[in-house]
């Protein structure tokens, strides 16, 4: 069940966000991202920081949060999606 609503761009500008988060944190270990967001049977993530981490960039495009990449992620018409 989803609280949120995002179009495609939205999505990508989110996922942007969230790999610029983890490479500001952890560096550019591809690798340990991809386990730490692994879905496990229960639903949950492998880590579930990771889940936190991608709510807090969901957020930072489809509501008035701020972005937790530092703005590494912004693009050329985010104004134009944060004020629908």
């Amino acid at each position: 069940m989803s609280r949120y609503s995002m179009d495609e761009r939205e999505a990508f500008v989110a996922m942007s966000r969230f790999v610029w988060q983890f490479a500001n944190r952890a560096g550019d270990d591809l690798l340990t991202l991809l386990g730490d967001i692994g879905v496990e049977a229960d639903g949950g993530t492998t880590d579930p920081a990771a889940w936190n981490d991608w709510l807090a960039c969901v957020r930072s495009v489809v509501g008035d949060a701020e972005d937790p990449a530092g703005g590494s992620a912004e693009c050329p018409g985010m104004s134009r999606i944060r004020s629908r």
